[in-house]
């Protein structure tokens, strides 16, 4: 990951899983010992039908959860279809950017940026989806919305995934030491 160059731009939500392999298997080194495989690290966003706005967004080493967070998706709505309100589609996201230093229309700051991607009646496609929070571009809280962080209905969002500014630069900060997946998955 380059810190600081710009990696994200737009607004996202649902549930979503980024997965990624750092490293192969089966290979030997010096003198053919072999040599061991990277941990695989993943991305799951996990969608809550009852309520969108208390899913999670889980990281994993191996198969054992290394973190949790509370996430949101969309404006409440679970129609992966209705663009700028509904939630993430389910599915494999693979993810395009990734920045500290955000600077787009909505989303500013930490924001990790993901592929368009069909949704899953057909009717429409999600562009412009994130992973991010509220914030002002070098990471701080603004004085008024959309940049400062107030609580429980910051969590509802175009369609984004959307965390508390603490929990999303905790995730980068585990991701850069575990290794970043090249994509997220959303499920629910």
């Amino acid at each position: 990951m380059a810190t600081g160059s710009r990696w994200v731009r737009g607004v996202c939500g649902a549930s979503v899983v980024l997965a990624a392999v750092a490293g192969t298997t089966g290979m030997t080194g010096a003198a053919g010992a072999p040599v061991a495989a990277r941990p695989e690290v993943t991305l799951v966003f996990d969608k809550n039908p009852a309520d969108p706005s208390r899913s999670t967004l889980t990281v994993h080493r191996d198969g054992q959860r290394q973190a949790r967070y509370r996430a949101g998706s969309g404006d409440g709505s679970t129609d992966d279809c209705a663009a700028g309100r509904g939630w993430l589609p389910d599915g494999d996201w693979r993810i395009l950017l990734k920045d500290r230093r955000f600077k787009g229309g909505k989303v500013r700051g930490y924001g990790i940026r993901l592929e368009n991607m069909r949704c899953a009646g057909g009717a429409a496609t999600r562009t412009e989806m994130f992973v991010h929070s509220e914030m002002h571009r070098d990471g701080g809280q603004g004085d008024d919305e959309p940049r400062r962080w107030d609580g429980e209905a910051d969590y509802l969002s175009d369609g984004c995934v959307k965390l508390r500014p603490d929990d999303i630069k905790d995730l980068f900060a585990r991701l850069d030491g575990l290794g970043w997946p090249e994509r997220l998955k959303v499920t629910g």
